[in-house]
């Protein structure tokens, strides 16, 4: 069986895919599977057709290759792929999207709206302490929290370093205190739950993908009310955005108030496959070795899982 594993791209995450990429070939490579690695370039659709592989697995991160771009285009050149479908990436990729897709369905996510950056200069969108966040970006990718101490200045000053400088318009959210939980999903099971903690200031883009800057207790040391909360959240939201092969979601978790203390920030389609990575961390828990997760995934995606 002819896999093209997709990696690269031009999206802030790129480093990461490709190493998420380089894994995931190996790994095959291990199992029997022939194998081309595609760098993606703006040339993709043609490297794909020339290739003709009975599967695409999708190890890209970020846009173009999370946001439902790619996924259309597979779909009209007819081509399987791994992970998620369209229609799930365009919503999944956008936390306001996400919100409303699931917020009625009795999943507790953070309020907070969209703002455009250029307001933050004249004051400020919520009380403070609140976090802004790209809509549309993952790996903790532009991501600030804005406190009554901080040095960002009250207004935000326009030349301090920031989001607002990238990024027309933000998601403002409150600030929820605690601990970062995260549960991932594979083929409809929850594997397990993770507390990540970082050694200083948040779980931001250098704190997932630096080795040393963030301790991960895998399973978490955690009430077990809230990690079953945590599994039985992930698989609901899973299903009801449809994802496919493995997502992951994030929670924030203020221990001081039990299970309503816990928060879904947001669900990821195309979960990182590095080393650092808490997909293959969790699999690990239930028995499944890296080669053996990314065997599951494109079984899954074959229509054999």
């Amino acid at each position: 069986m002819h896999v093209l594993v997709l990696m690269g791209g031009w999206s802030s995450e790129r480093e990461v895919s490709l190493m998420s990429g380089a894994g995931v070939a190996d790994a095959l490579e291990s199992l029997g599977y022939r194998v081309t690695r595609l760098d993606m370039g703006h040339d993709v659709a043609v490297r794909i057709a020339e290739a003709k592989p009975d599967l695409v697995f999708n190890a890209l991160h970020g846009t173009p290759g999370e946001d439902g771009s790619v996924q259309g285009m597979l779909d009209l050149m007819d081509v399987k792929y791994t992970h998620s479908g369209m229609v799930t990436s365009v919503i999944a990729v956008d936390k306001q999207l996400t919100k409303q897709a699931l917020v009625p369905h009795g999943i507790r996510m953070p309020g907070g709206h969209v703002v455009k950056s250029e307001s933050l200069h004249f004051g400020d969108p919520l009380a403070r302490p609140y976090v802004l966040k790209p809509v549309n970006e993952g790996s903790s990718v532009g991501v600030a929290i804005v406190t009554a101490e901080g040095n960002y200045g009250e207004p935000i000053g326009r030349d301090v370093k920031g989001p607002w400088q990238e990024f027309e318009e933000l998601l403002a959210e409150p600030f929820i205190r605690g601990r970062e939980l995260t549960t991932a999903v594979l083929g409809g099971r929850a594997l397990g739950v993770t507390e990540l903690k970082p050694k200083s200031g948040f779980y931001d883009y250098d704190a997932k993908y630096t080795e040393g800057l963030t301790e991960h207790v895998c399973p978490a040391n955690i009430p077990p009310a809230i990690a079953e909360a945590c599994l039985g959240i992930a698989l609901k939201a899973h299903k009801l955005l449809g994802c496919k092969g493995a997502s992951r979601s994030d929670f924030r978790w203020d221990d001081e108030k039990g299970v309503e203390g816990l928060y879904l920030l947001e669900v990821n389609t195309q979960p990182g496959m590095t080393p650092l990575s808490l997909v293959p961390e969790q699999a690990r828990l239930i028995g499944l070795s890296y080669a053996q997760l990314v065997d599951a995934i494109v079984k899954e995606a074959m229509g054999d899982g």
